[in-house]
């Protein structure tokens, strides 16, 4: 989500806003999953799944999805550990409020 097209919605994911992304309802389902997985893993229920389904995801994207936020939260906790931080030139305002770690942690 690169470039003029979708670079409001690519800002405001970055800042941790969804509300301003202007991603529609199948989208915002899709990212609460994720976000789900990566908070709570054990909170997955089979309704979310269903709602999933209902708004139009397929069994297959819906395990992809679980997939890829499984795979990003093994890469973020792997730098993590190794103090491993993004060069400056990739991120030139700093870490992403979204990626930032929550307070109290």
């Amino acid at each position: 989500m690169q470039g003029e097209t979708y670079g409001k919605a690519a800002q405001a994911l970055r800042d941790g806003d969804l509300e301003g992304s202007g991603l529609d309802q199948p989208h915002r389902l899709l990212l609460d999953f994720v976000a789900t997985i990566t908070k709570h893993a054990y909170r997955v229920t089979d309704e979310q799944v269903q709602g999933l389904r209902d708004a139009g995801w397929t069994d297959e994207q819906i395990a992809e999805a679980a997939y890829d936020a499984a795979l990003f939260n093994l890469f973020v906790r792997l730098a993590d550990t190794f103090g491993i931080e993004p060069p400056a030139m990739y991120e030139p305002d700093g870490i992403p409020a979204a990626a930032r770690p929550e307070s109290g942690r």
